[in-house]
């Protein structure tokens, strides 16, 4: 539960610099919205993943290049909203929606669409133009080339119960995993007690 909330600490941590706002606001929504979609997350598990274990993988998650200390603002936020959108992509797709419980999963896209929302104001005030490459390289292309092994993977695997569970289990794990990248953030931005 430690790592579920590391993410959402990570993004109400953006929001603040060392003198208070970074003209990047973040709605309340936007911290409540990441927890529920982890909660969703949750919730939509069908199978037992010890059921699932011959379908297991290592995705490569890039963690260290995702939490490394060298992760400038415009990066850290880049990476956050990479994350946000490719689940997004991934969970609004017409194979997940036969994948899930379709309540559910509304639910979810309508989360990660609002945190989208939220991110896309802070990412176009962070990132100059000078800064439009972010987006191509490093830390976020790495993001991006994890979600393109993860659609390689459920398209090999005929897009199967057990692989949509394989799936979700590393969004999870994906999104909870950010408890560097928070710190790094805390470090750079402060305590949020006092904005």
């Amino acid at each position: 539960m430690a790592f579920v909330l590391s993410l959402l600490m990570a993004l109400v941590l953006v929001s603040y610099g060392p003198g208070g706002s970074l003209g990047c606001d973040l709605s309340q929504n936007h911290v409540l919205f990441g927890t529920k979609n982890l909660r969703l997350l949750g919730q939509m598990r069908r199978l037992s993943p010890r059921f699932c274990l011959q379908d297991r993988k290592d995705f490569a998650f890039p963690q260290e290049m995702v939490e490394g200390g060298q992760l400038q603002e415009a990066q850290a936020i880049s990476v956050l909203h990479e994350m946000l959108q490719q689940s997004f992509n991934l969970f609004h797709t017409e194979r997940s929606s036969a994948a899930w419980d379709t309540t559910l999963l509304e639910q979810l896209r309508t989360g990660l669409h609002q945190q989208l929302d939220d991110l896309d104001a802070c990412l176009g005030q962070v990132m100059g133009e000078e800064d439009s490459a972010l987006g191509r390289m490093g830390p976020t292309l790495a993001v991006k080339r994890y979600f393109q092994g993860i659609h390689v993977y459920l398209k090999e695997k005929g897009y199967s119960d057990c692989a949509w569970e394989i799936i979700r289990v590393e969004i999870m794990r994906s999104l909870s995993s950010s408890a560097s990248l928070q710190e790094r953030l805390k470090m750079m931005y402060g305590d949020l007690s006092s904005p």
